[in-house]
């Protein structure tokens, strides 16, 4: 008996061969699904740190074979059965293992749970939704974190340091910082994004090794009035003695 169209969609798979992890675009079945009670028709994903690990086999992101990657997603409720969420509603969803041990945003179909869900904003197109994705929405919850701290921009206020600039969560946090009011120092390891990093409002770049010089001591001069870090390490301890 044929397959019924109506039931297939697209979806990039990676599958395990072996020894070696290989990604290919393949047609699903909406069986293939995993459960849930929300199904979204998937507009737009993203391509996170995350998603990279899931894509080349790295690090054991991916906990079971063969897996749709994706860690975010925002499209439209296609069916429902949840009581937060009716057919045509706009969605976003990210994070819940979606993209790791759930099929994922990187297909036109996805099922998930509905209490997983976050309406999108009124006014904000879904590709903008995207285009600020999980890594916004991790600097975002970063600077709630440091507010909350009692950080605030304002006279005498000393300077915000993003280290790991140049990346997903390091770009969103420097323009947010700086959107909010901050003046931000930007750390980054790459010399061509000088221009870049002005761009989205950094008021100084600072190169990454001067952060992770061995210290003199065990604290230096209070140089930062709070810091958004995204590498860890010897980096951040940098940081913590500044």
């Amino acid at each position: 008996m044929p397959n019924d169209e109506s039931s297939q969609f697209s979806g990039l798979i990676v599958d395990q061969r072996e020894t070696l992890v290989v990604p290919s675009v393949e047609t699903l079945e909406m069986d293939q699904l995993p459960p849930g009670d929300v199904l979204i028709s998937v507009r737009y994903s993203s391509l996170n740190y995350k998603d990279a690990l899931a894509l080349t086999g790295r690090n054991k992101i991916v906990r079971s074979y063969p897996m749709v990657p994706g860690i975010d997603l925002v499209g439209v409720v296609e069916e429902s059965t949840s009581p937060d969420w009716k057919p045509g509603d706009e969605v976003i969803s990210t994070g819940w293992g979606v993209g790791e041990n759930r099929f994922g945003g990187y297909a036109e179909k996805a099922r998930v749970k509905g209490e997983w869900l976050v309406r999108v904003p009124e006014g904000m197109e879904p590709a903008v939704a995207m285009a600020l994705g999980t890594a916004g929405f991790t600097a975002m919850l970063s600077l709630m974190a440091l507010e909350e701290h009692g950080f605030h921009p304002g006279q005498g206020t000393l300077p915000a340091l993003v280290t790991g600039a140049s990346g997903g969560v390091g770009s969103m946090a420097v323009a947010i910082l700086a959107r909010s009011g901050y003046q931000v120092v930007a750390s980054t390891g790459r010399s061509d994004s000088r221009a870049y990093l002005e761009m989205l409002g950094a008021s100084d770049i600072l190169d990454r090794s001067e952060l992770a010089e061995p210290a003199a001591g065990p604290l230096g001069s209070g140089r930062w009035g709070g810091a958004i870090d995204t590498v860890g390490g010897d980096t951040l301890a940098g940081v913590l003695r500044t």
